[in-house]
């Protein structure tokens, strides 16, 4: 009964809200700053105070996916007898705060970064659900706001970091690897794009626990939005150039509006180094939940 009240209050306020005439919502769109300007407040009207927590990378929990080709042989070979389910939850964390703003002459600002993804062997139950790997990425950034045009697109941002990304787990299944990033941020009406590339440092070959990492995830992705009607059409392309050895990875995001910043994602990932214990193994993936809509 009490939904059923709401709901009739529901339908008897409704028509009493006036609806937002189209032409004021194509201007108010036309005049809010892009969607990497408010990402990474690279103007006044978006700057924030230090050291608050704000989105970085897209936020999402995916409560079902189904992994057609799950890595089983490499955890047999720790966990005899084991096998993995193919079904599993899997899920995206990600923030950043602002250490320092306007150093090198105003022009640049400090980010700390971190990203954690997890994929959970939620429908394991005889094995008590396990974490099957997970994946921690803190990084030191520095953001130089630009602007200069390229192939008709606008260029936001110059970003130099350095990331560690490590899954924190023993031998064999150990994984951790340091990169210096150099990140690019084009965006043209709709179309934002984040062209990223990458070098391997601080590490030892003697003591490398993933070798050849890089023959399969390459030195660098190119990432891109596009937005329509509060709707975001994602996809991430990524390959290690090699003609003889070629290993490649796409991801493709559909994110719809549900309700206030919550919004539905359908995610589909095929290829190689989807997480680090999978660098080596080509995944296919596809899944659906809720993601954070740090967009509109």
């Amino acid at each position: 009964m009490r939904l059923r009240t709401l709901l009739a209050i529901t339908l008897l306020i409704a028509p009493a809200v006036p609806a937002v005439p189209a032409r004021v919502r194509a201007e108010a769109a036309a005049t809010r700053p892009s969607y990497f300007t408010r990402l990474w407040e690279l103007d006044e009207a978006s700057r924030r105070v230090q050291f608050a927590f704000t989105p970085y990378r897209t936020t999402w929990i995916l409560p079902y996916t189904y992994n057609g080709s799950p890595n089983s042989e490499l955890f047999s070979a720790a966990d005899p007898g084991r096998t993995l389910r193919k079904p599993e939850a899997a899920f995206q964390l990600s923030i950043k705060a602002k250490l320092g703003q306007d150093i090198f002459g105003g022009k640049a600002d400090l980010w700390l970064g971190y990203t954690q993804r997890a994929f959970w062997q939620l429908y394991d139950i005889d094995e008590s659900a396990p974490f099957r790997t997970t994946d921690h990425e803190p990084e030191l950034i520095v953001s130089f706001r630009t602007r200069f045009r390229m192939l008709g697109f606008d260029g936001r941002f110059v970003q130099i970091g350095l990331s560690h990304q490590s899954n924190g787990m023993a031998r064999p299944l150990s994984r951790n690897w340091n990169r210096l990033v150099a990140n690019v941020g084009l965006e043209c009406g709709s179309l934002s794009l984040l062209v990223t590339g990458w070098v391997r440092v601080l590490f030892k070959p003697g003591e490398n626990e993933n070798p050849g990492i890089t023959r399969y995830l390459g030195h660098g992705q190119v990432q891109g939005y596009y937005f329509l009607n509060r709707h975001r059409f994602g996809i991430m392309f990524r390959d290690n150039l090699n003609f003889r050895f070629n290993r490649a990875a796409l991801q493709a995001d559909w994110c719809f509006p549900l309700f206030a910043r919550v919004g539905g994602i359908v995610q589909c990932y095929f290829g190689y180094g989807e997480s680090l214990l999978d660098f080596d193994h080509r995944v296919s993936r596809v899944g659906a939940g809720i993601v954070l809509a740090d967009w509109y």
